[in-house]
């Protein structure tokens, strides 16, 4: 017989999970792209409410603005619930602002990719891992053109320099949210497989 739930212990975790969900799915991009009388941000492009299919609308201050807000949602998620709860519940806060923007309620769970809400964890909980991400970044995409291997690699590195200038427990998390970043990038990785992934500098590029 399974232990009964310690719910006064439970509580303040399901509640951070709830609070980082709300954070996440907040959809910046179609909010911005809407205030600002562009056509749905849904039927352009790739249909992604991420900063790359907010660019294709040709407005790159959009674009900038979706890009900062995706990221410090997360961020902010993250020290909100470290504030109210602690450092342990913010770990719980940062898994529901990642599936809050992959998989909004309000946008019938079809949300973003998830990379620049997964750099504003970073900066929320192990700020120094966020700098390495951008310079893995950085380097690959300057090295491919490919903006979607570039955050898959940053990505597949992250739980490692987490474990390194953080703790364990921090990057296990991050290794399970980095799952979940491949996981919404498996068509990138299929066309990167078959050398048909776009690259930087097209106007057809999927990769937000």
């Amino acid at each position: 017989m399974s232990p009964p739930i310690d719910w006064p212990l439970a509580l303040p975790y399901a509640a951070a999970l709830v609070v980082g969900y709300l954070f996440g799915s907040i959809p910046f991009g179609l909010i911005l792209t809407r205030l600002a009388g562009t056509p749905d941000l849904r039927s352009i492009g790739s249909g992604n409410i991420g900063a790359t299919n907010v660019l294709r609308t040709g407005r790159k201050a959009l674009a900038a603005a979706t890009l900062i807000g995706d990221t410090l949602k997360g961020t902010a998620a993250v020290l909100a619930v470290e504030y109210a709860f602690g450092a342990d519940a913010a770990l719980a806060a940062a898994v529901g602002a990642l599936i809050g923007h992959v998989f909004p309620v309000w946008l019938s769970f079809k949300g973003g990719k998830g990379v620049a809400t997964y750099i504003g964890l970073l900066i929320g909980l192990a700020w120094p891992a966020a700098l390495i991400f951008c310079l893995i970044w950085l380097v690959v995409a300057a090295l491919t053109r490919y903006s979607s291997l570039a955050g898959l690699a940053a990505s597949a590195a992250t739980p490692v320099v987490v474990w390194l200038i953080s703790d364990l427990r921090a990057a296990v998390l991050f290794g399970c949210l980095t799952v979940l970043l491949w996981i919404m990038h498996r068509t990138n990785i299929g066309r990167l497989l078959a050398g048909s992934e776009h690259k930087i500098g097209r106007r057809d590029q999927e990769v937000a």
